[in-house]
């Protein structure tokens, strides 16, 4: 019987073969990349806000406590938005003509919330309690990174479920005493490696890895 097809066409089907499985290999890994990328992560992108709020100003020059405008960071799962009323502790003494707080005061007046921009925004499905990290001794600049040298605030960390895991596997990395977790300025000592393990057993750190943790 003749032969129906050239003895190229073996090779021509050996190449289609192994081109389709290097193209579906190359996707995936574009799309890791693409998916770890800024573009995707929204990492490093500074958010126009209603009010264009300075945290460098606030926490940095000045040396406000997170915790006076973010008052449930320790108790509740939610760190907390400020009320206009925090803002017009201050503001009602001073700056109190300056063009660039107009929205603030109309909001005081009207009883009218700012539609404040969420610059951290996790999935709905994503799970995340801020006060159990504060009491295990994980500070605001781990996540959030320096929110002290930041005029327009950015999500400075890239907040993927990769990331989240790795801090959970190797809490000793990250954990800090109880009384700098407010501290902008801490930075791990030359021997985290040392007082890292030991704050985990003395805080009884043991995070979870499991889906259901943030899952739920």
């Amino acid at each position: 019987m003749a032969q129906i097809f050239h003895r190229s066409t073996n090779t021509l089907a050996r190449v289609s073969i192994f081109g389709a499985l290097a193209f579906v290999a190359g996707s995936l890994w574009v799309l890791a990349v693409v998916m770890r990328s800024p573009y995707a992560t929204q990492q490093h992108v500074a958010r126009e806000q209603p009010v264009q709020f300075s945290h460098r100003h606030h926490a940095g020059e000045l040396g406000i406590d997170c915790r006076y405008c973010h008052t449930t960071v320790e108790t509740a799962a939610k760190a907390g938005i400020p009320p206009t009323a925090t803002c017009m502790n201050c503001h009602n003494q001073i700056w109190t003509d300056a063009a660039i707080l107009e929205p603030v005061r109309a909001s005081w007046r009207d009883d009218v919330s700012i539609p404040w921009v969420k610059v951290h925004d996790l999935p709905d499905f994503a799970f995340f309690n801020h006060s159990i990290h504060v009491v295990k001794g994980i500070g605001c600049t781990t996540c959030h990174g320096r929110v002290d040298r930041m005029n327009q605030l950015w999500q400075e960390s890239a907040l993927t479920m990769e990331w989240c895991l790795d801090c959970h596997r190797h809490p000793e990395r990250h954990v800090r005493p109880r009384d700098r977790v407010f501290d902008l300025d801490w930075t791990p000592p030359p021997d985290q490696d040392v007082h890292g393990p030991r704050l985990v057993r003395e805080y009884d750190i043991a995070p979870r890895i499991d889906c259901t943790t943030c899952h739920r």
